[in-house]
């Protein structure tokens, strides 16, 4: 891919993901190019979710995801010199941030949560995983998503605890849904979001 043109994002906002539709790609071609992208995406947070979704179609993939993920090498190509930088600071509080799309995935429908967490200067935990159910609404898939963050925010708070660095003040986690927050205050929830809030109130208390 040396020498290709190069993409400001790893993946085409406009194009459907599904398993079927299109020529056959070589598997083993497109695994071992996903296999390499796995490791890779180790140290570059930023090809997380791209990658992610591409692994879905490891058994059957198509043209279209053979070409989405040399989408992601021309990416690569282009932010050669990106990285993480951790800086030296006396600032070590837990911050984290956590998204989710809506049936983004058009054979079952199911959503994808996200998270990232930072400790001073720099991001060091994060993941992009498919839901395990499907999701009523879009405030549902944000719910699910800030159980999941909240649950991950535990477990780095007390891990922070035992390296002698405890944080007093609550964990902050940001999210971009009004709802996600409101269900979160309202003493009254509908039955369909109480399975959700069951979820972040039991983290809540540990």
């Amino acid at each position: 891919m040396e020498g290709c043109k190069t993409v400001s994002t790893p993946l085409d906002n406009n194009k459907v993901f599904k398993k079927e539709g299109s020529p056959k790609a070589d598997e083993s071609q497109f695994r071992s190019l996903i296999g390499s992208l796995l490791y890779l995406k180790a140290t570059r947070p930023d090809i997380m979710y791209a990658v992610n979704l591409l692994s879905r179609f490891m058994q059957s993939p198509s043209q279209v995801h053979y070409g989405t993920a040399k989408r992601v090498l021309r990416y690569l190509q282009g932010t050669k010199n990106y990285g993480i930088w951790y800086g030296i600071t006396h600032d070590s509080k837990l911050i984290g941030y956590t998204d989710s799309d809506w049936a983004g995935l058009v054979d079952d429908m199911k959503s994808t949560s996200g998270y990232a967490f930072t400790i001073g200067s720099g991001i060091f935990s994060w993941a992009s995983r498919k839901q395990a159910t499907v999701a009523q609404s879009s405030a549902e898939a944000e719910y699910i998503a800030a159980a999941m963050t909240t649950s991950q925010a535990i477990w780095l708070k007390r891990i922070h605890e035992d390296m002698g660095e405890s944080q007093v003040e609550t964990t902050e986690i940001y999210c971009d849904s009004r709802s996600n927050y409101s269900n979160g205050k309202e003493s009254r929830i509908s039955q369909q979001n109480q399975a959700y809030r069951h979820q972040v109130s039991l983290h809540q208390r540990s």
